[in-house]
């Protein structure tokens, strides 16, 4: 199962940050890629450096038509919106998936047509929050932790540590 992320309204003066570490989190916990509606090279060039570094393959796509990837998507479209049903209420169903997830996160006001073509729309609370954090626990969901202990294959290794910071540079 691949799992893709469409980023929609990306503003590059106020979402630089926010944007790239939605495909951080998002590579970090077991997706695949990265489809950002915005044209802002940097955030792909940001990413693409983590993970030349880190290791990983994560793809990211930048200046793509929402509408076209919506509708040209084969497999689940999951909504991440705080006005969708409940996660806890879904998380058994999203873990037998065994298609392709897309998982659609929005910056700004998303257009009530994503709503219609999204076959979930789920919430992870119904309070406002972070789309970082929502999208790290809808992760964390569909994987049941497993993805927490995925091996990447990067130049550079954290290594874990109770009280130091260690890092291995590998050739």
């Amino acid at each position: 199962m691949d799992i893709k992320i469409l980023r929609m309204g990306h503003r590059p003066q106020r979402d630089q940050r926010i944007t790239t570490h939605v495909g951080l989190v998002g590579r970090a916990f077991g997706a695949n890629g990265l489809f950002l509606t915005s044209s802002d090279e940097k955030i792909k060039k940001s990413i693409d450096d983590v993970s030349s570094r880190f290791g990983g393959d994560f793809e990211v796509k930048v200046g793509v038509s929402w509408r076209s990837v919506l509708k040209n998507w084969s497999g689940l479209i999951v909504h991440l919106t705080m006005y969708g049903e409940r996660l806890v209420d879904k998380s058994s169903e999203l873990k037998s998936i065994d298609q392709d997830i897309l998982v659609v996160v929005g910056a700004e006001k998303v257009p009530g047509r994503v709503y219609e073509l999204a076959d979930l729309n789920i919430s992870v609370t119904n309070q406002p929050h972070s789309e970082i954090a929502a999208l790290a626990v809808l992760l964390d969901r569909i994987y049941d932790g497993k993805q927490l202990k995925k091996h990447f294959d990067g130049q550079v290794k954290v290594v874990p540590s109770e009280n130091d910071k260690k890092v291995k540079y590998l050739d």
